[in-house]
């Protein structure tokens, strides 16, 4: 299988600022921004697992990732929002660059990586998100920015937001 087989997700998924994610159950609005770092040490050992498991590298169906390719997404992830939530703390109002998380998986092949690498670097990049959630003091949680398509975030909204992906990619993979 290959990973042009899926489609790219189009959808912009702000709205789970908002409103509960009826798929995977997340509420972001409930998440206090001094918990982030918690919550994302808490949910990297159940990536951990999920990748070790032997099926990690089957697709469920052809225009499915496999839970090595939701994976690779999710330690990209962790380090994307490190790098967003460490413009935020260091400039003012700062422009996010684009990220194509689909041209991503397919210019990185995460179809081909190696799921125990993977395991071990989502762990790292889950640990180094963490710490800089945990740095983020009491006046910084409103500091805003933005990203290229003009959706706004604060450090707390920004953190809520990333932590859906690594929720709803939980549920993705059953894990």
């Amino acid at each position: 299988m290959t990973n042009e087989e899926i489609q790219p997700d189009t959808k912009d998924w702000t709205w789970v600022l908002s409103q509960r994610c009826p798929e995977c159950g997340f509420t972001a609005a409930d998440v206090d921004g001094p918990a982030i770092g918690g919550t994302v040490r808490d949910l990297s050992p159940r990536w951990v697992s999920a990748l070790h498991r032997a099926d990690a590298r089957e697709r469920p169906d052809a225009t499915t990732w496999s839970t090595l390719e939701y994976g690779a997404h999710v330690r990209d992830v962790m380090r994307i929002f490190g790098g967003r939530l460490e413009l935020l703390l260091t400039q003012d109002d700062p422009l996010f660059e684009n990220w194509d998380q689909d041209a991503t998986a397919l210019a990185d092949r995460y179809d081909l990586q190696d799921p125990q690498v993977v395991a071990v670097e989502l762990a790292d990049a889950a640990d180094r998100t963490a710490a800089a959630f945990d740095s983020v003091a009491d006046d910084q949680w409103d500091r805003s920015g933005r990203r290229s398509n003009g959706s706004e975030f604060t450090v707390l909204t920004l953190g809520q937001y990333f932590l859906h992906d690594v929720v709803h990619h939980l549920h993705d993979v059953h894990a």
